[in-house]
Order: C-alpha cells, then sequence, then structure tokens
C-alpha cells in the first residue's frame, strides 16, 4: 500500500451551458482529465461515478458511469457508481484516494450532474431526495414557502439564528454574494460571470426570507473529473487527508462540520491557520460565512465583517476563499461539486488559475456537504487536504 496519493490530471466543463447531455459532460471532463495526466484511457485501474439526479431526470437509475462514459474509451476497466446527493463527488473522490493507496490506480473520478430539463418541481423534487423520506413529509409541512424549496427554507433557519446570535448582517451576507461574483468573474467555467453590487443582491427577489435570489446557488449542469495515482508524482498536487463522517441526526450541521474537519485537522498534521486557499459549499452566501466559523477560520461571528473587508477574496489579507466563485457563481452541480472544488484546488497549487491566482498557494481545502437528516444534522460531510509538493 502507498500512503501518499497523487492528483495527476483534472478536468472540468463549462457550467454555464443547459444544452448539453450527461454522456457529453461526462465524456468531456473525463477525457479532459486524462489528458492533462498524460494518460491514455486503457490505463486507468477504476473508475468511480458520482450522480444523485440521473434516475430522476435522465432515465437512468442504474450503472450511469457505464452508460455515460462508454465514448471515453475505457474498455473494461471496472466502474463504480456514488449517490450521496449534493456531496457525491467528494465520496467518490474518498473512494478514489483509498483505491490509490491499495495500489489499484490510475483511478478516474468523475462526478456530472444534469439539473437543467425544463421541469423544475422534478429537480427540485431530486434535491429533496437529500431528506430521509419521513423527515422530508414533515419538514414540507413545517418549511412551507411560496419557493417551493424544503432546503432553502431550512438554509433560512440558519440564517436567521445567525443574525439572531452571531451579529451577522444581511449586508455582510450581500458582501458576500458580491464577491463571490467577482471570483466567478475571473473563472471562464463559471456559471455566472457578471459582478453583482451589494445593493443588486439586497433588492433581488426574496426565496426565503431573510434569504434573497442572489443569495442562492442555482441549478447547474456540469461535470469534473480527476485522475488519481499512489505515490508521489513531480508538480503533482498531494492529497494530505481525506475524512468523511456521517451524520445521524445527533448534531446540528454546524457542530457536525466542526466535528468532522477537527479529524482532518489531525490527519493532516495542519490547521486552519496553515491553509492558503479553501472551496467550500456554499449553497447559501449567508452559510459560507457559517461555514468558515464552524471550520475555525473566524471565531463565532467575525467571518461578516472579515468578508465585507475583502480578506477572504483573492488577494486578501486571510485565507481565500472559494475562488473559483463556489456554488453561488461557479455553480452548483449536485454529484459534480466535490470534484469542481477538487479542480479548483488542484490549479491553484500548481499556479495555474489564471486571473484568480492565490499567491503562492500551499495548501486547500475542500468542504462539501450532502442531505440532511433529522435534527438538522447532515447526512455526510466531506473534507479533503491538499497540499504542493
Amino acid at each position: 500500500m502507498n500512503s501518499v496519493v497523487s492528483i495527476v490530471g483534472v478536468g472540468m466543463t463549462a457550467m454555464d451551458r443547459r444544452d448539453l447531455s450527461p454522456e457529453a459532460m461526462a465524456t468531456e471532463a473525463a477525457t479532459a482529465a486524462l489528458a492533462d495526466a498524460g494518460l491514455p484511457p486503457t490505463d486507468v485501474g477504476l473508475v468511480v461515478v458520482a450522480n444523485a439526479l440521473g434516475g430522476r431526470l435522465c432515465d437512468q437509475g442504474c450503472i450511469r458511469g457505464q452508460s455515460w462514459l462508454q465514448a471515453v474509451g475505457l474498455g473494461a476497466t471496472g466502474m463504480v457508481n456514488v449517490d450521496n446527493s449534493c456531496a457525491g463527488g467528494s465520496s467518490a473522490m474518498h473512494l478514489g484516494v483509498m483505491a490509490a493507496m491499495a495500489g489499484q490506480s490510475p483511478v478516474l473520478v468523475v462526478g456530472v450532474e444534469k439539473m437543467w430539463t425544463g421541469r423544475r418541481a422534478d429537480t427540485i423534487a431530486g434535491i429533496e431526495d437529500g431528506l430521509p423520506a419521513e423527515e422530508r413529509a414533515r419538514l414540507r409541512v413545517e418549511l412551507h414557502n411560496d419557493a417551493g424549496s424544503v432546503l432553502m427554507a431550512l438554509n433560512a433557519t440558519w440564517v436567521r439564528q445567525q443574525i439572531e446570535e452571531r451579529g451577522t448582517t444581511p449586508r455582510q451576507i450581500a458582501a458576500t454574494v458580491a464577491k463571490a461574483r467577482r471570483c466567478g468573474a475571473r473563472n471562464p467555467r463559471a456559471q455566472f460571470r457578471t459582478e453583482v453590487t451589494e445593493e443588486e443582491v439586497l433588492a433581488s427577489p426574496v426565496v426565503v426570507p431573510p434569504l434573497t435570489r442572489l443569495m442562492c446557488s442555482s441549478f447547474t449542469d456540469g461535470a469534473a473529473a480527476a485522475v488519481l495515482i499512489g505515490g508521489a508524482q513531480p508538480r503533482a498536487p498531494r492529497v494530505r487527508a481525506s475524512i468523511l463522517r456521517s451524520g445521524n441526526g445527533e448534531l446540528d450541521y454546524h457542530d457536525r462540520l466542526r466535528e468532522t474537519v477537527e479529524e482532518a485537522w489531525k490527519a493532516g498534521g495542519v490547521g486552519p491557520q496553515d491553509i492558503d486557499v479553501v472551496e467550500l459549499h456554499d449553497a447559501t452566501s449567508a452559510e459560507e460565512l457559517y461555514a468558515l466559523e464552524s471550520l475555525g477560520f473566524f471565531a463565532a461571528g467575525e467571518a461578516g465583517a472579515a468578508t465585507a473587508a475583502g480578506r477572504t477574496d483573492v488577494g486578501g489579507d486571510g485565507v481565500c476563499v472559494n475562488p473559483s466563485g463556489g456554488l453561488v457563481a461557479r455553480g452548483h452541480p449536485l454529484g459534480a461539486t466535490g470534484i469542481c472544488q477538487i479542480a479548483e484546488l488542484v490549479e491553484q497549487l500548481r499556479g495555474t488559475a489564471a486571473g484568480r491566482q492565490v499567491a503562492d498557494a500551499r495548501l486547500g481545502l475542500a468542504v462539501n456537504t450532502g442531505g440532511i437528516m433529522a435534527g438538522r444534522d447532515t447526512a455526510l460531510v466531506a473534507v479533503h487536504i491538499l497540499e504542493r509538493p
């Protein structure tokens, strides 16, 4: 077994298109990652494919990887399919890391999601499949809202908690959106590449109070892929820690986040003070602030002011947060999001993130979550720490 895993190739589709099939997107991302790694498809020892909505939206309930990657030329390479709601991509990444450590490499990890089908209600229902059935039914009654989204209504309860207990302000949340959109404008693959002002954010239509439309992530079509090899490879970023934890309903989402990242700090032998760049799960921009505090980058109630002051932007004096634009600007293709985060960190650690490069980035953190259990626990938290060789 090899304790070192290197990421030798990454690929990602543009996130602003709605006309591509899951086959086309998965093929594009996988082919790009293999080309980046300089490997022929026939060299791949294992493929792990993440997707959440293919059964409901794309008429492909099973064997999605085998069905959607036929054009890549992988031959008879074994494929494993993963569904873990919004954390499917990072779950696939973890399995890929374990397989590469065990010697079954190169491993190709692919995440793909087709969310735009013209059937909004079906997409909302698919997203809410990330709740246990009984919990989903209960929350639909308890958190009924005009937007029709249980999960955004649940996010709104956390936002109100931030405002009441931590002193976070709507304008700080709006500043976080403006920062995300500035980053997205620098990212040629982002879903949204136009900047917005704080005033535009606050004046955009209300989804669930106090969340406005521009504060929330959107349906996104996209795919991303990574190629992993056991052992140190020249100039290839390495995985310093890969931690997954599933919630069981006993903790609040943010307590579960804190517990999981503490394990990652121990496994990686680092702490928040060592991280140069973080890609985190900002399903809303308010969540970016709450997550930064839960992960230990800021004390409770301090992330909003720091973000509004520009400290978490590219070129700021603090940890750079979501230089890709994050879920709010780059996009949130559910099963691909975790691998999108990895691809961005690889580019940052290589020094090739043109237009949004974090100076001298050495350590990167990816934090992805998926699903909600009873008691506002998350179904899964995935944390990856990457380092520049």
